[in-house]
């Protein structure tokens, strides 16, 4: 190809190397544990998001309870001051 390009030649080859040196028992487990933590960082940041996004509207949710509960509370005075 030219110089600092890389062949599919050269790829075999060390493929057949990364084999001989390691062998496939432990390649594989190798892929199955990065498949794995793939797989725990993909549900976590999953997780991550959903509490993110369910703490946001409890903290909206909670900022309407309040207001309610004071209109609740200027009412129930209106109220007690009309009896007096």
């Amino acid at each position: 190809m030219g110089m600092g390009g890389i062949s599919i030649w050269q790829l075999l080859i060390v493929l057949v190397i990364v084999l001989l040196l390691f062998g496939t028992k432990k390649l594989r487990n190798l892929g199955t544990d990065l498949g794995g933590a793939v797989k725990g960082f993909r549900s976590s940041m999953k997780d991550g998001a959903s509490a993110e996004e369910s703490s946001e509207t409890e903290g909206e949710a909670g900022q309407d309870s309040l207001a309610e509960s004071a209109e609740d509370a200027d009412s129930d005075s209106d109220k007690e001051n009309a009896k007096v």
